[in-house]
């Protein structure tokens, strides 16, 4: 059974960085491309970032580019989120899934997604 685990959110002031992580277990991460989304209050959940298998390929939202860092560390079997100058506007619940899928794809749409994990909340104060 596969299961994916976030860790590394808090609360931080605008300003800070942060780096998420999400580990998979049950299966190697390298059967999987990732990917990123976020949940703020009242909204919809959205894409964030995505990476394919192999790491060669990334996406990014309008929002997070310039600003977040997408990667994968196959042999850990985790992949990354790190985040710059936050804003107030990225406090949100955020979340990682798993998408089983051709090596170079990057998967950008949730429903195409088959695993997700819980979620680390992440909060910024201005």
């Amino acid at each position: 059974q596969v299961q994916l685990v976030e860790s590394g959110g808090g609360l931080v002031q605008a300003g800070h960085s942060l780096r998420l992580s999400c580990v998979i277990s049950g299966r190697t991460l390298s059967n999987y491309a990732m990917g990123w989304f976020r949940q703020a209050p009242g909204k919809e959940r959205e894409v964030v970032a995505a990476i394919s298998r192999s790491g060669g390929n990334t996406y990014y939202s309008d929002s997070a580019r310039g600003r977040f860092t997408i990667s994968r560390d196959n042999a850990k079997d985790t992949v990354y989120l790190q985040i710059y100058n936050l804003k107030p506007e990225d406090t949100a619940l955020y979340y990682c899934a798993a998408d089983v899928t051709s090596l170079a794809r990057v998967t950008i749409s949730e429903p195409d997604y088959d695993y997700w994990g819980q979620g680390t909340q992440v909060t910024v104060s201005s």
